[in-house]
């Protein structure tokens, strides 16, 4: 369990939805520090030590009416603290608490399955939790239910009714304890946002997580942590390491060596870009570790996605163990997890999920190496990760890149990677981004890159007769990089783009576009 001992904090038990992370953001966004944990870890000695100020139960894809479907310790309901179900959430607490819960049918009225939007109207009484609420005599809100509830438990009293749900809301405020059948964390419930707002009033939080805050405590720990050892740090140039580096620096200066491995699968200037903000700017001790040769040689001939990618990870920590082995007296290897990497480690199930793709990472240095980790971003979402880089003064055009995997280049060229194909996808890239920024769209981009094809077509250009490859445009809109859909850009732009990348690149005589969202497809190519 992390050690946030400064914030009050609100537990979120996890019952296995697809969108639980979607309710830690909407509170992350309120300045209210929480933990998702699974429902099987939160035991009564785990409230205990956690001490929540509210707590909040996710949906999930089981039936209360199962024999051994997931429940809470039932300790949670004496905690004396507020309580909100969200959707199977709603169920587990009317069922633990003496009201009924039935199986959904999936037509007529009166309590029936209901999946999509719907619409919530007010009962005769209200209630703080709503406040802000049914303005217009309505709230659309997104159902995703199979079950539903049939009798409310003792001391419920409903609040709002849709069609199919006679008990959208129901509350006992004497008890603090609110339950809604609908998701108000997706954007499908356009007002959601308001009653997490009110629920964290009703129970009294303060508001006080910033990054300004985060900073300071961070600085902290990392000093109480590291002592007067050394750190050693895998610098990608991406955001998350380079937040981590600036962060450990300050607080324990000289005792950082970053270590950037740059395996020739970079975009356009990438590496003096990196070398120059964090050798230079922020005078952080550098090795440029220049491995191109390695990487490249080894990599002639792959076409396979899955051996491109475990062939860089395996050099990647060959290359990193060498140069950090250069480093005398280095006990701590300092990462950029996440904490959608934390909640993932320790899944609702507790088995592994399905493996779409290997992820590139310095996952097996730790063990191999005998380092400690220090993981100063592990309790932050991405967005919190750029408002931290913000906090820390880093360029706001560095904050805002987009994602960039860590097999580079490699994953965006199909079939075999060679040097030449290499050289013309930077350029059409760099053209690609160029266009983006001049459009002022590259905010509203998730991710956006070019992949060169394992294809070439028959063109032609002023009189002659060419016979060069074609590539594919990929801009993507996402919150998370768990879904996305492609971006609507106009047709004037994807022309006009296509006319610089033939006109500027050469190598490159057909430009598409590619509209595939995630799922089916996934955001890269490999």
């Amino acid at each position: 369990m992390t050690q946030i001992a400064h914030h009050d904090r609100l537990l979120i038990i996890d019952f296995g939805s697809q969108v639980t992370q979607l309710i830690a953001r909407r509170l992350r966004e309120l300045n209210v520090y929480c933990e998702i944990h699974p429902y099987q870890n939160v035991t009564d000695d785990f409230l205990a030590t956690f001490k929540p100020k509210a707590v909040i139960f996710s949906g999930g894809p089981d039936s209360v009416t199962r024999e051994g479907s997931p429940r809470p310790p039932q300790s949670v309901y004496s905690l004396g603290v507020p309580v909100l179900g969200i959707c199977y959430g709603q169920q587990v607490m009317m069922q633990d608490l003496g009201g009924q819960v039935e199986g959904g049918k999936i037509s007529g009225g009166g309590g029936t399955a209901e999946f999509g939007r719907a619409y919530v109207t007010p009962a005769d009484q209200t209630d703080p939790f709503l406040s802000g609420w049914f303005a217009d005599g309505r709230e659309q809100v997104w159902m995703s239910h199979g079950d539903h509830v049939s009798r409310i438990a003792p001391g419920f009293e409903v609040y709002g009714t849709s069609p199919n749900a006679p008990f959208a809301i129901t509350a006992d405020p004497k008890r603090h304890f609110y339950a809604v059948q609908f998701h108000p964390e997706v954007h499908h419930t356009p007002n959601g946002k308001t009653l997490y707002e009110n629920f964290v009033k009703l129970a009294g939080f303060k508001g006080d997580w910033t990054m300004g805050a985060y900073r300071a405590e961070a600085i902290a720990k990392i000093r109480a942590q590291v002592g007067d050892k050394k750190v050693i740090c895998g610098l990608s140039g991406g955001v998350d390491s380079s937040v981590a580096a600036v962060l450990i620096h300050e607080a324990i200066g000289e005792q950082l060596t970053c270590v950037f491995v740059d395996h020739g699968l970079l975009r356009q200037g990438e590496a003096e870009e990196v070398v120059t903000m964090f050798r230079d700017h922020y005078n952080i001790p550098l090795i440029h570790a220049d491995e191109q040769e390695l990487f490249l040689g080894e990599l002639e001939g792959v076409t396979d996605p899955e051996v491109k990618r475990k062939t860089i990870g395996r050099l990647f920590i060959d290359v990193f163990q060498k140069h950090a082995n250069t480093i005398d007296g280095a006990e701590f290897l300092a990462q950029g997890t996440l904490y959608p990497d934390v909640i993932e480690s320790v899944s609702f199930s507790g088995g592994p999920s399905v493996t779409i793709k290997s992820h590139h990472n310095v996952g097996g240095l730790p063990e191999k190496m005998g380092l400690k980790l220090v993981e100063p971003l592990r309790e932050l979402f991405k967005d919190e990760v750029r408002a931290l880089g913000r906090e820390l003064g880093l360029p706001d055009k560095f904050i805002g890149r987009h994602p960039f995997p860590g097999p580079g280049l490699a994953i965006r060229c199909p079939g075999e990677i060679t040097r030449a194909k290499l050289d013309i996808l930077r350029k059409a890239d760099a053209v690609y981004i160029d266009q983006i920024r001049k459009h002022g769209l590259y905010d509203e981009i998730w991710q956006a890159f070019v992949a060169i094809l394992p294809v070439r077509t028959v063109g032609v250009m002023g009189d002659g007769r060419t016979y060069d490859y074609a590539c594919a445009l990929r801009a993507v809109t996402s919150v998370d990089g768990m879904t996305a859909d492609y971006y609507p850009f106009t047709h004037e732009f994807l022309g006009e783009t296509a006319t610089r990348i033939i006109n500027e690149v050469e190598g490159i005589n057909r430009v598409t576009y590619d509209i595939t969202s995630k799922p089916p497809g996934t955001i890269e190519w490999e």
